[in-house]
């Protein structure tokens, strides 16, 4: 188990404090310095962060209700570890969502454009040299660009399940953005996309949005798989 120690900060409210630990202890997971099946305890942590372990134990209980960790009451604390059929099953209800929420913005009347898909259009309808490089950012309006597209559908319980679909997954769909032809990539598929929905082409748009994301999740696959073998390689103890 890797983690990186936070600086010495002054007294912080616990509220804080716990905020900051979960925070940085989400960070370690999204960056794999703390890997699936990594064990901890409480104690641990607490050293690393500075802090008591009131905020720590907070901060690690949210990180367990959100699917992050699993607590074993005699042993301590494991980071999940990955479950590919699970993150398929999540993958499959997103494409569910969105193919009908595609459908409901090509129904809409005639004149009505949803405020949401003007905002995306003026993001990811651009010349290529307005589009933005910094894959991090990349993949905040990305995971942004699909949430708004459920949202113009008008369904708000729609809208809320897919976006704890989309937190669920963000662990490793925003891989797909350390690849730089995948950013270029994501410009061109979002903009096709939303051309289809803005014509009302329901089953182009559709088709494209269902491929968009299918080959997104084996890019993410194989990059998550490498990246987890590069990661234990490093944490191996050092040879002899």
């Amino acid at each position: 188990m890797q983690l990186v120690s936070p600086a010495k900060r002054g007294k912080e409210r616990p509220e804080n404090l716990a905020e900051r630990i979960y925070l940085q202890l989400k960070d370690d997971i999204f960056e794999f310095r703390l890997l699936p099946g990594d064990r901890f305890s409480e104690g641990e942590i607490a050293e690393r962060m500075a802090a008591s372990r009131t905020p720590v134990r907070q901060a690690l209980y949210r990180l367990e209700r959100e699917g992050y960790l699993e607590v074993y009451f005699r042993s301590g604390w494991q980071v999940k570890p990955f479950d590919f059929a699970h993150f398929e099953e999540l993958y499959e209800v997103r494409i569910v969502l969105e193919l009908e929420a595609v459908k409901r913005l090509c129904e809409r009347p005639n004149g009505e454009l949803p405020d949401a898909l003007e905002q995306l259009r003026c993001t990811w309808m651009v010349q290529p040299e307005q589009r933005l490089q910094d894959g991090r950012e990349v993949s905040r309006l990305d995971e942004r660009f699909h949430c708004q597209l459920v949202e113009a559908a008008g369904n708000r319980e729609m809208a809320r399940l897919h976006a704890e679909v989309s937190e669920k997954i963000r662990i490793i769909r925003r891989l797909d953005f350390t690849q730089g032809p995948r950013v270029e990539l994501t410009y061109e598929e979002h903009a096709r996309i939303l051309g289809a929905i803005l014509s009302r082409r329901c089953e182009e748009a559709q088709l494209l949005l269902k491929t968009h994301i299918e080959v997104s999740k084996a890019e993410v696959r194989k990059i998550t798989l490498h990246m987890l073998h590069s990661a234990r390689q490093r944490a191996l103890p050092a040879q002899g």
